[in-house]
This record gives C-alpha cells, sequence and structure tokens, in this order.
C-alpha cells in the first residue's frame, strides 16, 4: 500500500517536471486538514478535470464545506492531472492523492464526483484507472470506496451508470449527510455492498442504477425500467432545498491562477423563464432566494477570509433577483471603499440589466455580454426567448453609451425549423449593432460573436427534436465566417464534431457507457480540450461496439417514445414538456412562469 509519506517523497523531484507544480501540492489558505486517524468516514471530491478549472465550481466548494463542518466526517480534493504529471505519475507507479494529506483515493471511504458536463465522462474512468479502483461498479466490493456523483448530467444518468454507484439527483446539500449518515450505519452492522446499495436507494434523490434493468424494443427504443429490488423507488425524484443553506466564507485561496479567481455568491437558484431549450432552467426549478442580508454578510466574512477583489453574483438570471436594486444599493453603500470588483453574470436583454451594471460601477474591460440566443424575431418565439430586435437595439445602444466598447453575444445555430436565412440574419444583426457602436464611441466599439451549436438536451422540451447534420452545420458556420470577417466583429465556434460528442453523452441510453469505455481504452481523455479531443477515436468506439450513433442525434423522437432518462423525475411534467414543444412548433412563446 503507498503512503503519503511514499507520494510526498516521490513529488519532490516529479514536481520540478510538470508545468504548474501548485495544481499538485495542495496546502492553500483555508483548506481543512484533519487527523486521518480520527475520522469514521473519509471523502474525496473530486472535479475530473484540472485544478485550474475545477476550484471555480461552486458545488465541490459547498460539499467541502459542509462535509467538513462534521466531526465525524472529513473532505479532501482531487482534479485530473494535466498529461505531463499523469505520465509521471504512471511511470512512477504512483496513484492519484488528495491534496489535503496527500493520500490515495483508493483509501477514502467515498469518492465524489461532480459532473456539470458530460465532456468529463472520460477524465472520471481515467481518474478511477489512476487511483487504482476499477472502473466498473459491478467489480467493486465493499473493500472499495463507494463511488457517487452528482451535478446536471445526472439527470440523464444512464451513459454512466456501467461506472457509478450511486447518483445524486438532483441538490447536494441535504442529501450528502443522509448518505454519509446511512453509509455509517451500514459500516456498523454489514460488509455486504448490496445491502449499503439498497440502503443508498431508499434516500430521496439518490439513484443506484443496479437495482433497475432498462427492457427495449426489437428497435432498440426503450419500452420500460424494470426494478431488481421492490423497495427501490420509481421514478426517482430530484432533491431540492426547500431554503438556501449559508454559503461558505472560508473559501479556498488557489496557489495558482484560475478560471474563476473570485469569491462565488449565489443570490439565487432556479429560472422561470422558461427557454425551450435551456436544461438548466427547467430541472433547477423552483425558484429560492437568499436576502440582502445575508448575500452581504456572507461578502463581509468572505473578503475578510480570503482577500479576494473580486465577487460574482451568480444565478441564472441575475437580474431576475426580486431585490437586485436594493442589493446594488446595499453593496454600493457597504462596500464602497474597498474598490471590488462586482460581476453579474447572467443578464436579461433589456436597459435595466445595463443600469444595473453601471449602478456597479464595474469593471468595463471586460465587455457586456448578453444572449438573444437567435438573430430573428421568429426564432426567438420558437425557443421561447420573446425579446423584440428593437428592444435588443435599444439595449445595446444603452451599452455603448455607458461606457463599454465591446458587446458579447451569444448565439446558437441548428435550432429547430431554423432556415439559412436566419442564419444569416445573425451577421445582419451584429453588424447593425457594430454600427450603432461606432454611432455613439467610435472605432473602439468591437461585436463579439460567440455561435454554439444547439443540441436537444433531456427534461427540456425540444427533448424530442433531431440535431441537426454536421453537413449543415459546417455549412452555417461558413457563411458566419465569410460574413462576421471584417474589422470590430470577431466570432468564436465550436467545432461539429464536438457537438454531436456532447449530443451522444447527454441523449443516450445504457448502451453508451460500452462506447465511453471504448473510447477510454483508444485513449479518449480532455474532451472538452480542443486540442486532445479526437472525434476519430469515437467513431472507432461506435464502430467497436456495433451502435449506431446517429440513432440518439439524428432521428425526431416521436411524442410517445419512453426517453432514457424518464424514470428520473426533475418535478416538471412531462405533459407540460409536450405542450410547449406544441407551442414552438406554432411559434407561440410563454411568459415567465411567476407571472401565470
Amino acid at each position: 500500500m503507498v503512503t503519503p509519506e511514499a507520494i510526498k517523497s516521490k513529488l519532490q523531484t516529479i514536481l520540478l517536471r510538470v508545468q504548474k507544480p501548485g495544481r499538485y501540492v495542495g496546502g492553500e489558505l483555508n483548506q481543512v486538514v484533519k487527523d486521518w486517524s480520527m475520522i469514521s468516514t473519509k471523502i474525496a471530491l473530486i472535479f475530473p478535470d484540472i485544478y485550474d478549472i475545477g476550484m471555480s465550481n461552486l458545488g465541490i466548494a459547498i460539499l467541502y464545506d459542509l462535509i467538513n463542518q462534521r466531526p465525524d466526517a472529513l473532505a479532501e480534493r482531487a482534479f485530473a492531472p494535466w498529461v505531463d504529471m499523469e505520465a509521471l505519475l504512471r511511470q512512477e507507479n504512483l496513484p492519484l492523492y488528495s491534496l489535503e494529506t496527500m493520500h490515495p483515493l483508493s483509501q477514502f471511504d467515498m469518492i465524489g464526483f461532480s459532473l456539470p458536463y458530460e465532456t468529463l465522462y472520460t477524465n472520471t474512468l481515467n481518474i478511477l484507472d489512476l487511483s487504482g479502483i476499477p472502473q466498473f461498479s459491478d467489480q467493486r466490493n465493499a473493500s472499495h470506496p463507494l463511488v457517487i456523483a452528482g451535478g446536471n448530467t445526472t439527470f440523464n444518468p444512464e451513459p454512466m451508470h456501467a461506472f457509478i454507484d450511486a447518483f445524486v439527483i438532483g441538490e447536494g446539500e441535504e442529501v450528502i449527510h443522509e448518505i454519509i449518515d446511512q453509509y455509517q450505519f451500514w459500516k456498523k452492522h454489514s460488509n455486504e455492498k448490496t445491502r449499503l446499495l439498497s440502503l443508498l436507494s431508499q434516500i430521496k434523490g439518490v439513484y443506484v442504477p443496479s437495482l433497475y434493468q432498462p427492457v427495449y424494443y426489437p428497435d432498440q427504443t426503450l419500452s420500460h425500467i424494470e426494478k431488481l429490488d421492490e423497495q427501490a423507488p420509481l421514478p426517482i425524484i430530484k432533491r431540492i432545498v426547500p431554503k438556501l443553506p449559508p454559503l461558505p466564507t472560508q473559501w479556498i485561496v488557489p496557489m495558482i491562477d484560475i478560471v474563476h479567481n473570485r469569491i462565488p455568491i449565489e443570490i439565487m437558484r432556479g429560472c422561470t423563464r422558461g427557454c425551450r431549450f435551456c436544461h438548466a432552467g427547467m430541472v433547477n426549478r423552483p425558484i429560492r432566494q437568499r436576502s440582502v442580508e445575508e448575500i452581504i454578510q456572507t461578502i463581509e466574512l468572505s473578503l475578510k477570509n480570503t482577500g479576494y477583489e473580486e465577487i460574482g453574483l451568480l444565478s441564472l438570471s441575475s437580474s431576475d433577483y426580486a431585490h437586485i436594486i436594493e442589493l446594488i444599493d446595499a453593496l454600493n453603500h457597504r462596500f464602497a471603499n474597498k474598490h471590488l470588483n462586482i460581476s453579474l453574470p447572467s443578464l436579461r436583454i433589456d436597459t435595466f440589466s445595463v443600469d444595473l451594471m453601471n449602478s456597479l460601477k464595474t469593471n468595463r474591460r471586460g465587455g457586456f455580454t448578453l444572449a438573444p440566443e437567435a438573430a430573428t424575431e421568429k426564432m426567438r418565439q420558437i425557443i421561447n426567448k420573446p425579446v423584440s430586435k428593437d428592444q435588443l437595439l435599444e439595449t445595446c445602444k444603452a451599452v455603448f453609451s455607458r461606457g463599454w466598447p465591446t458587446i458579447k453575444l451569444y448565439f446558437m445555430i441548428g435550432h429547430p425549423s431554423e432556415s439559412i436565412q436566419d442564419v444569416q440574419e445573425i451577421v445582419t444583426l451584429c453588424r447593425e449593432i457594430l454600427a450603432i457602436g461606432r454611432s455613439v464611441i467610435g472605432k473602439r466599439a468591437q461585436v463579439n460573436a460567440g455561435v454554439s451549436t444547439f443540441i436537444p438536451k433531456p427534461h427540456t422540451p425540444f427533448q424530442w427534436v433531431a440535431c441537426d447534420t454536421t453537413q449543415n452545420i459546417f455549412a452555417k458556420q461558413e457563411l458566419l465566417k465569410a460574413g462576421l470577417r471584417s474589422p470590430g466583429l470577431k466570432l468564436t465556434w465550436n467545432s461539429p464534431e464536438e457537438t454531436m460528442l456532447e449530443a451522444w453523452l447527454s441523449r443516450g441510453d445504457r448502451r453508451m457507457s460500452e462506447v465511453i469505455y471504448a473510447a477510454w481504452k483508444r485513449g479518449a481523455k480532455f474532451d472538452a480540450w480542443g486540442e486532445y479531443f479526437h472525434p476519430e477515436i469515437w467513431q472507432e468506439a461506435f464502430i467497436e461496439t456495433g451502435i449506431d450513433p446517429s440513432f440518439y442525434t439524428h432521428r425526431e423522437r416521436p411524442i410517445d417514445e419512453i426517453f432514457p432518462w424518464d424514470h428520473i423525475s426533475t418535478g416538471i411534467r412531462k405533459k407540460y414538456l409536450i405542450r410547449e414543444y406544441l407551442h414552438s412548433k406554432q411559434g407561440i412563446p410563454r411568459g415567465d412562469c411567476r407571472d401565470k
């Protein structure tokens, strides 16, 4: 058994040979180090990407704080090593370890993965392999760590069912304590893993895939899900916290620069805008808000404990926070002399949002971001983002007039019923906005268009829709590249192959686990990183497993089809999603759900 002392000794030479050794040493301000020998339950929290990205994950930070408040449990962190560090770990036969005490991950009682996006799946398998933990759930016994996973991707857990013992569906602040309690009860009374999994399945919001069996029709569509344990619940209902618990104030201050070097303050959870493409907006309901007083107190303590100079006020739509004006006034009054940079990353398209940002006196160098998603009012009606062109142009003029030289616009292509003319209108709209900017502030005006490709995600009104074809996506992107190639305009886009990968993984059934494993064996990892994403590996994995990828992406699904994720309940009725889908075909928008 490899000891923490052995790992520390080896690191003295290994870290001299890798990029950013600060990723692998721990020791940050506010990390929590407990006496390993005195704690009964030990949990490794893992974000399966590099430290620079994982340290910005709010979910990991919240669970780390909550678990470490317990006297009978500890939480430590681990992240995916970059390719240079992985090569040295394998060369030296060293397992992946935690940052706090450098214990091998295989020595923890539980491994908790955060899976906010699907392209982390192969990294998850790679981390298990680097840790010496069997990747398949049915190959692990009571001597191995319990492997659990949560995050937005787990609302369709089936593609990862073969590798994860139990999924947390929904919010983890309360359920993590119930999982620990059940684990401790099991540890005292049993040594059978099947008994542990049965106990966990009784916790609301916990899905244990080994207790269920899908049944398919001859055409490979799903007939139904069978329970293999009579006590297992069906459907599995997502877990929510009725009231948002207090946020951490002892944020870990990273050793190196990370993606979001700031204090993340979640002011509100949930959204009622009802954008038909938006998975997060559907699965994170209902709306829950923090009080202004709680937010201010949290910021005060966080600043004192960290020394950060930037605050991010986070939610799916920050300007929809009911007390936003009161909050901005309080922030300006309380922190007037602190020279803080305070950001509202998610805003409605209206001048009210611009006034809010103006009131914050925020740094204007980074640009002002708006997300119209489509360039024509017809398409915005279909996707239920009913913003008029006049309103959008008025907002852009207000942005330029208040000192922002750059506007970032987010669009999607590949929406249902989209024509090539709808795509051309993205070019026209961007040029029109640039002209407005130049009339206000001259040649300093800049318009940056970020264009992603629509994926019909589970639990949304568009889950019945087919993905656009790779050929069509290429053609639309070429049109945009040609039309936005001029001074003052900038275009970014993602490759169609990356879009297809996300679609396969998000819309897949249990058979996708075979493809994920085959791809990992062929070298797939860091699929979210362009330089390490190899689409040919995934195509070979589909061929090896005999599975047709177009089955998941390029067919419109009939209304009565049973989806692989239908046994997971988000709290939104399928009848509602069907009604919204049919309304989209008629171009009928739906207002904010709070107004109904």
